[in-house]
């Protein structure tokens, strides 16, 4: 059982800045995401973009953004529970809600912040028939861990950031791996695809250009898929593990049964604070909705600290808060994790 002040549901920039707000108020927190790593959206799909509307930052890369938020939070020691789903919650006698992953973990605490950006991120899965039964199964569509591919022989599926990016990484530690999409062309970075290709010259990886996964084989664990080229001739790989990587598509999730004040996709919160029509959940960035709403960053950046002065005051009824600024505090790293 993980016990923390605040679990935040999402850990893309928004979630990450929580922790910022929530730490100068010493208040510890443990981020939820479906994600394999912090960040978001703009880890996992597009590292590379440049964002413009960050205060002190004419232009900065949203993978430097989130780099640059975990070395603000850093000295408060939040936790993370990544890879996983926040499905159930349950509100104890006590006060405080008990959340339950798609995987067991249990997490307790007596505020929620759902930062959750559009929702939960779920694959976009290829059409294949019987693509359900190989899922853990040698099937997956995130990387969770690198080394669990280790030696094995890995097919990857796309042609965008993420699939490049994960060819070249993966290259090094893989016996073999073969890398098909289904145009001529790669959406990913031009520097990356160049990289890509001058490994395939050498042999390190194979790629397969305007072709597509259309089957996959195997009695209880995937050991071979098909791979159809549009010149309508096919071959059979044999393969450890697949990881069709053609990115990520937003959805409420779980959170719609909640029992949340929902409006068109998006929770309705109280500007005062952004809580939600249940006590102690509160909902920030771009997964609540208001009058006057700007789905940006910097908005949801506000919303975070506001939150946070709200969760502390529920927290301590008894304490007098008296707002300080950090240039007269300074940062106080936290005990502990």
């Amino acid at each position: 059982m993980i016990q923390t002040d605040i679990c935040i549901i999402g850990a893309g920039p928004v979630g990450l800045f929580a922790v910022f707000e929530a730490g100068l108020l010493k208040m510890k927190c443990h981020l939820v995401d479906y994600l394999p790593v912090p960040g978001g959206q703009c880890a996992e799909i597009y590292p590379k973009k440049p964002i413009y509307d960050i205060p002190g930052h004419p232009s900065i890369l949203a993978g430097d953004l989130v780099h640059n938020l975990m070395e603000q939070i850093a000295p408060f020691h939040p936790t993370f529970t990544l890879g996983e789903r926040a499905e159930q919650i349950e509100k104890k006698e006590d006060g405080k809600f008990l959340i339950t992953t798609s995987l067991g973990t249990k997490i307790e605490a007596p505020i929620l912040c759902l930062a959750a950006g559009l929702g939960c991120f779920e694959p976009r899965k290829p059409e294949i028939a019987g693509i359900e039964q190989y899922e853990g199964k040698g099937l997956d569509y995130i990387v969770r861990d690198p080394e669990t591919l280790r030696g094995k022989r890995v097919v990857i599926a796309g042609g965008g950031d993420s699939a490049l990016d994960w060819a070249l990484n993966l290259s090094p530690l893989v016996t073999e791996l073969t890398l098909v999409h289904r145009s001529g062309e790669f959406r990913a970075a031009p520097d990356s695809v160049q990289k890509a290709f001058t490994l395939a010259e050498t042999g390190k990886i194979r790629i397969m250009t305007n072709a597509n996964i259309t089957e996959l084989h195997g009695d209880h664990t995937l050991t071979s898929v098909t791979i159809s080229s549009k010149d309508g001739s096919s071959t059979e790989v044999e393969c450890d593990f697949f990881l069709p990587l053609f990115g990520l598509s937003p959805k409420l999730g779980p959170i719609a049964d909640w029992g949340l004040s929902i409006e068109k996709n998006a929770v309705k919160v109280n500007t005062l604070d952004y809580s939600t029509n249940i006590p102690g959940i509160y909902a920030i960035g771009d997964i609540n909705d208001y009058e006057g709403k700007m789905k940006l960053i910097l908005c949801g950046f506000h919303e975070a600290a506001l939150m946070a002065q709200s969760a502390y005051k529920r927290l301590n009824p008894e304490k007098r808060f008296v707002m300080k600024y950090t240039t007269v505090t300074g940062i106080t790293p936290m005990s502990g994790a």
